[in-house]
């Protein structure tokens, strides 16, 4: 089983004291030169504070965003589940999780970074500034990261529970295949339609992963995973409705 997750905007200082960025030792290590590539045209980007701003998106008080970015391959490294903290990182909230419970999120959870592309959980990044909607000198990254993340997460065998928004999507979607699902966060109103959440989407993204974690199970199937959703309480529901590229839409109701 595999659950995908988007990144946070928002990251955690710090890391292991003399640790640093080693592309090499990330997963899916058929992106090293992909991995490569981005990060040159990102340390490019911060050598200008005017180009960054403008092409990251930052406010006048977000000038620490530019250093990190600058400093990205010598900062220290700490796992991609302590690292990112928001609003669905924070309902997850790994950093409090067991010993099992992590364990599970690094053999079954991968993130979508703009930067490193499909990582692991347990994967040591720095902190660094990228969204999936940024611009960096000479390289679009949905053109860069879509065809090369697509293929990787072909080769994933199993149930792929595919949390991400919609622009990390694009930047490499999931098989369509029976198992591989997309999840949306909605909640019923007041006249029984379901309408999708904005913030409240990413708490029950980051909740939702956090009770699988303390369950521990590895589910072979769609219908396991649905199965013990019931038995906890957790509402997820099969839909009619099929994404661009033709995979299941699975309703996590809240």
């Amino acid at each position: 089983m595999i659950v995908i997750l988007p990144p946070s905007e928002t990251k955690r200082d710090g890391g292991a004291h003399g640790s640093s960025l080693d592309l090499a030792a990330l997963g899916f290590p058929a992106l090293l030169a992909h991995r490569r590539t981005a990060v040159a045209a990102l340390k490019a980007l911060s050598r200008s504070v005017g180009d960054s701003t403008i092409a990251l998106g930052l406010g006048p008080t977000q000038r620490a965003e530019i250093d990190r970015n600058r400093a990205v391959t010598s900062s220290p490294v700490m796992p991609v589940m302590d690292r990112f903290t928001g609003v669905l990182y924070e309902a997850l909230d790994a950093p409090a999780l067991d010993g099992s419970a992590r364990d599970w999120l690094a053999g079954n959870v991968l993130v979508h970074s703009a930067l490193f592309g499909m990582i692991g959980a347990a994967d040591a990044i720095p902190a660094y500034r990228l969204s999936h909607d940024s611009r960096l000198p000479g390289l679009v990254l949905k053109k860069h990261w879509r065809d090369a993340i697509a293929a990787q997460l072909a080769t994933a065998g199993g149930v792929i529970v595919d949390l991400r928004s919609e622009g990390y999507v694009a930047l490499g979607p999931a098989p369509a295949r029976a198992g591989s699902v997309y999840v949306r966060v909605v909640t019923p109103g007041v006249d029984g339609v379901k309408r999708a959440l904005n913030h409240f989407n990413k708490k029950g993204k980051g909740e939702f992963v956090r009770a699988l974690a303390l369950a521990g199970n590895d589910h072979s199937t769609l219908e396991s995973l649905l199965d013990w959703a019931e038995s906890v309480g957790i509402r997820l529901e099969r839909t009619a409705a099929l994404t661009s590229n033709g995979r299941e839409i699975i309703d996590l109701v809240v």
